[in-house]
């Protein structure tokens, strides 16, 4: 019975180690370790601006809800149009910066 055992041992004697080795050395590393308290008392200011950070941006949000430029446009929409290179003029007129190059295009 104790041969079967120590053959069954045998089979897994890496995995053993491995897993006695990797015991060993998170007990270092958590000795080494600062304590969880020093850790809070050294990053508090980063804590709390973050928190009150997020606390201002939820309070924004609610309490003014954006409202687009224009009736039936959606929040943001004339930005990406503009980014996008698209321009809206006084009259309703598009003008698109990819006619701009072909005009430049043309000319040369």
């Amino acid at each position: 019975m104790a041969k079967e055992i120590e053959e069954k041992l045998l089979k897994f004697k890496f995995h053993i180690l491995f897993a006695l080795t990797f015991s060993l050395f998170i007990i270092f590393i958590c000795y080494l370790a600062p304590s969880f308290v020093d850790i809070i008392n050294y990053f508090w200011p980063l804590l709390v601006s973050t928190a009150l950070f997020l606390v201002a941006a939820v309070v924004f949000d609610r309490i003014s809800p954006p409202s687009p430029e224009y009736p039936g446009e959606k929040a943001g929409e004339g930005l990406l149009d503009y980014v996008a290179g698209e321009l809206v003029a006084g009259g309703g007129v598009v003008l698109v910066a990819e006619e701009k190059i072909d005009e430049i295009v043309k000319t040369e």
